[in-house]
C-alpha cells in the first residue's frame, strides 16, 4: 500500500522545518498543498525539486480533491500533504483525506514540525500540563458565547486561533462568559513582529478594543482555578501578581496600527 505523509510546515519563520520534511518533500511523486504558490516558496527556499504532481487541496475543493488523491494512493503512489502553515487537519484542510487514506488501509505517516499551539501555550506562562485546543471560535456572537460556555467549568487551559479582526470580540465574550481570568494574546508567532501580551481578560479586552492587528493570532486563557481568576470590585487578583500588561516575549512591537 502507498503512504500518505502528513507534513507540518513553518508557521512563519521558514527555518522551522525539519530535515525529514525536506527529504520527504523532495522524494514524493505527488504533493497536495493548500496553496501551491505558498508551497512553491518553501520548495524554492530549500531547493527542493518540484514533484511530478503538485495538486491544490483546500477547503473549497476538499471533498473532490480528497477523492482524487485517494485514487492516486490506491494506484500505489505516495503522497505528501501540507497546508500553508502548521499541521494539515488542525484548523486546516486535511481531515477528509487522512480519514479516507486510513479507511482504505494506506499507511499514514505524520511528520512533526511547527505549530502555533505549543509555542503560544508556553509563552503565555499558563499551565501546560493539560490544555484544550479549541481551534477557531464561531464568528457570530450567539454561537461564540455557547462555544465558550461549553468549557466554562473546565480546569484546563484553553487555546484558540482567531482572526486579527475578531480578537477584541473574542476577549470581550470570554470575559463575560468565563470571568476575569489570566490570559495571553500571541501575535505573529515566529515572525518578525512576534510578541505576546499577557494580562487579565478585562485589561486585555480594553487593550485590544481599539487596536488594529495584523497577522496570525493565538489566544490562551486559563482554566477555572482560583489562582487564575480575579475577583472583587477592587480588581485585585485572587492570588499572586501578574507581570505588567506590556511585557512581551521579545522587545519587538507585536502590534502595528493600520
Amino acid at each position: 500500500m502507498a503512504t500518505l505523509y502528513v507534513v507540518a510546515t513553518p508557521i512563519g519563520n521558514l527555518e522551522d522545518i525539519t530535515y525529514r520534511a525536506v527529504r520527504v518533500l523532495g522524494e514524493v511523486p505527488v504533493l497536495a498543498c493548500e496553496d501551491t504558490r505558498t508551497t512553491r516558496k518553501l520548495l524554492a527556499r530549500y531547493t527542493i525539486p518540484r514533484p511530478a504532481k503538485l495538486l491544490a487541496y483546500h477547503e473549497h475543493n476538499e471533498e473532490r480533491a480528497a477523492a482524487g488523491i485517494a485514487a492516486l494512493l490506491d494506484q500505489g503512489q505516495d503522497v505528501a500533504l501540507c497546508s500553508d502553515a502548521g499541521y494539515p487537519g488542525v484548523s486546516d484542510p486535511g481531515y477528509r483525506l487522512i480519514a479516507a487514506a486510513i479507511d482504505a488501509g494506506h499507511r499514514v505517516e505524520v511528520l512533526p514540525g511547527a505549530g502555533a499551539v505549543e509555542p503560544a501555550l508556553l509563552a503565555s506562562g499558563l499551565p501546560g500540563a493539560s490544555f484544550t485546543f479549541k481551534g477557531f471560535p464561531p464568528r457570530k456572537p450567539g454561537p461564540r458565547r455557547r462555544f465558550l460556555e461549553a468549557d466554562a467549568a473546565s480546569p484546563h487551559t484553553l487555546v484558540f486561533y482567531e482572526s486579527p479582526h475578531r480578537v477584541a470580540v473574542l476577549l470581550h465574550d470570554a470575559l463575560q462568559v468565563l470571568g476575569d481570568r489570566r490570559a495571553a494574546v500571541c501575535v505573529e508567532l515566529t515572525k518578525k513582529f512576534e510578541g505576546t501580551h499577557r494580562g487579565w481578560l478585562k485589561d486585555l479586552t480594553a487593550h485590544f478594543a481599539d487596536r488594529a492587528i495584523r497577522g496570525e493570532v493565538t489566544v490562551v486563557i486559563a482554566g477555572r482555578h482560583p489562582k487564575f481568576i480575579r475577583e472583587g470590585e477592587a480588581g485585585e487578583p485572587a492570588r499572586g501578581r501578574l507581570p505588567p500588561l506590556s511585557e512581551r516575549i521579545t522587545k519587538r512591537e507585536p502590534i502595528r496600527r493600520a
